[in-house]
């Protein structure tokens, strides 16, 4: 699809349309992978324009939350690269696709997001600070019992079967639910790494976007293809 809105952060939600951080214009897309046609989803907040959505995760119930830090961009028009948000947010939209809440204004940067298969556990990455936070989503998108899962940031994530949770950066990174570092996988170079997820035939085929380039491992676990 070409253009693409600057796609960002990506994932799929379960009717297959493919949810994707558009920032060019700062706003969520929903798009057909079938037409290539989008719908905005969410184009700003309080009247002012997003910062620049950058990851997306889709829940259980069909609801959503995104991470809006600021990285100006040179191919903005007609807006400021200074930020439009008093705060680099994370935010809520409930499953009508109708209801947006900024949930989190405490971080520095937040970037990456993932969460578990059922829901109850959502990973929020503040790259500038190096840390990832783990929380429990309630029923109104709200969330409670906000716990340090490490002191490592992270551009994309994802998590596989087992609960592992992998952050990008200085090659992949892996964690356990605990929060325990359980392995690495080095990238040739030490090229930045930007974004992971599994795909592949039983979804044991792990994908590493970096800045030059796109690499891939076998893994042991399989991965959360629709995240």
């Amino acid at each position: 699809m070409q253009p693409c809105g600057r796609s960002n952060g990506l994932c799929f939600d379960a009717a297959g349309n493919l949810i994707v951080c558009a920032d060019e214009q700062n706003q969520l897309w929903s798009i057909d992978v079938k037409t290539k046609q989008h719908t905005v989803l969410v184009k700003d907040f309080n009247g002012k324009p997003l910062n620049g959505p950058n990851d997306v995760v889709v829940m259980p119930d069909g609801s959503m939350y995104f991470t809006d830090p600021l990285y100006p961009r040179e191919y903005w028009k007609g807006r400021s690269q200074d930020s439009e948000q008093d705060v680099h947010g994370v935010y809520y939209l409930a499953s009508d696709h109708k209801t947006l809440k900024r949930i989190l204004a405490d971080l520095k940067q937040p970037n990456g997001i993932i969460a578990t298969p059922d829901g109850k556990t959502l990973y929020v990455s503040d790259l500038d600070n190096q840390q990832t936070w783990s929380y429990h989503p309630q029923p109104d998108g709200s969330l409670t019992d906000k716990k340090l899962f490490c002191k490592l940031g992270s551009d994309g994530m994802t998590i596989d079967d087992a609960g592992n949770v992998y952050l990008t950066g200085h090659g992949v990174t892996v964690f356990d639910s605990s929060g325990k570092k359980v392995a690495h996988v080095d990238i040739p170079g030490k090229d930045w790494t930007g974004n992971v997820c599994f795909a592949g035939k039983g979804s044991h085929t792990l994908f590493i976007t970096s800045s030059k380039l796109i690499y891939s491992i076998q893994t042991t676990t399989g991965g959360i293809v629709s995240q």
